[in-house]
């Protein structure tokens, strides 16, 4: 199933979509008003949370699915967004074309570790439809878009889109200044949904368009499946000694660099990931 969060009839609203229809779990019952709530009570009752969703959606008001990704939000209250970064062999290139100190992108990429850091807190990440930020201090701002794995205490429960706004002249400066780079007003957007019922998350499609004016300024496509690191090797790096809150978000790495090209204000970015949905964001300037 995909889980959509709303805001409807004056109250928060957890909507389930199968492959034909929606539904306002809240409706149904009040208590499944959030993805955490939802996976709590599957908990409880030794199930999965598409298991509890099954038996109240003949109870729950049906909503039109086709205004779900216009009228939804952030889908899940993140208590931290994590990223991983030098997970695609695109990434490690660009980087190392833009940075000063090119070789350590390289060894990121050949290590055994990772390169995991914190992105945004749940101040500073925005839902479908809002505004995204690109820093007035740096002249030269990208989209990047990723797969999240949606984490309850550690364990994964799904999936999301992913935004990881970046300054690359900041971080091309000194990989001391990431940061900043990473780390701003506006700086991360998830959405549309969670999805739960991804059955490989290493073989999804993954597309971008920017919009300037009416027209397609920049389109590309990739896979996860071009993926040197696997979700579960990230995540299992992301426990390690370091204890998660209730709700986390862990975006995988970027796939599409856009070359030579700067995000700007009024500009629109559009990320769909396959099985999971299409997030849309304006430009602003922070």
């Amino acid at each position: 199933m995909r889980y959509y969060r709303l805001h409807r009839r004056g109250r928060p609203a957890l909507v389930a979509r199968t492959d034909a229809d929606a539904y306002d779990l809240t409706a149904a019952t009040p208590d499944l008003d959030s993805v955490p709530a939802l996976v709590r009570a599957a908990r409880l009752a030794g199930q999965s949370p598409d298991a509890v969703a099954e038996r109240h959606v003949h109870d729950a008001e049906r909503v039109p699915a086709e205004t779900l990704e216009a009228d939804c939000r952030v889908p899940v209250d993140v208590d931290e967004v994590w990223a991983a970064g030098v997970t695609y062999r695109i990434s490690e290139d660009a980087r190392t074309e833009e940075s000063d100190m090119p070789d350590i992108y390289v060894d990121v990429y050949d290590a055994e570790r990772p390169e995991l850091f914190v992105k945004a807190t749940a101040g500073r990440t925005v839902g479908p439809g809002e505004a995204i930020g690109v820093r007035g201090d740096s002249d030269w701002n990208v989209p990047e878009p990723e797969l999240g794995v949606v984490l309850y205490r550690g364990e994964t429960v799904g999936y999301t889109v992913g935004n990881d706004v970046s300054s690359r002249a900041i971080e091309g400066a000194n990989p001391l200044y990431l940061p900043q780079a990473k780390i701003y007003d506006r700086c991360c957007a998830l959405g549309p949904c969670v999805a739960t019922d991804i059955d490989d998350p290493h073989d999804l499609g993954i597309s971008m368009t920017i919009t300037r004016e009416g027209d397609p300024a920049y389109e590309g496509e990739t896979s996860t499946a071009e993926m040197v690191r696997t979700c579960e090797e990230l995540v299992s790096y992301l426990e390690r000694h370091n204890s998660l809150p209730e709700m986390t978000v862990l975006l995988t790495g970027t796939s599409l660099v856009p070359e030579e090209f700067t995000l700007r204000p009024d500009d629109r970015v559009d990320i769909t990931i396959e099985g999971i949905g299409t997030l849309s964001n304006p430009v602003v300037e922070v």
